[in-house]
């Protein structure tokens, strides 16, 4: 079967969607407001999620998402610059780990959703 897909989008909850929107923009992604308390997260071109002003617990502490960048220690770099930790209460950023799949780095959002940066090794 062939699938005619043009994107994928994720929807991940907010615990304060101001602070969520705010965190993401802080990031560098673009936040464009779809409806009141929904909002279109765009890192890159078609690389998109939706942040809705919805919190379970148990669901963001369990949402992560992979992001694979292009050069992982630069990013990292750039990330640490941002001082994240320090503005948004519950962020969290790791160092880089490097794995026999690749290298990847954590970052939790004020919900506490899991990002994981990360670049693959070639095969």
């Amino acid at each position: 079967m062939i699938h005619p897909a043009k994107s994928i989008r994720t929807f991940i909850g907010a615990k304060n969607f101001e602070e969520s929107t705010r965190f993401y923009q802080t990031l560098g992604f673009t936040v464009k407001p779809l409806s009141k308390g929904f909002s279109l997260v765009t890192v890159k071109e078609n690389i998109c999620f939706y942040l809705q002003d919805y919190y379970s617990k148990e669901w963001c502490e369990n949402c992560m998402i992979f992001l694979e960048v292009e050069q992982l220690e630069s990013y990292w770099e750039a990330m640490k610059v941002l001082g994240l930790p320090d503005k948004f209460k519950g962020v969290k950023l790791s160092t880089i780990k490097h794995e026999e799949w690749g290298s990847e780095f954590f970052l939790h959002d004020p919900a506490g959703v899991l990002w994981h940066f990360g670049v693959f090794k070639n095969n």
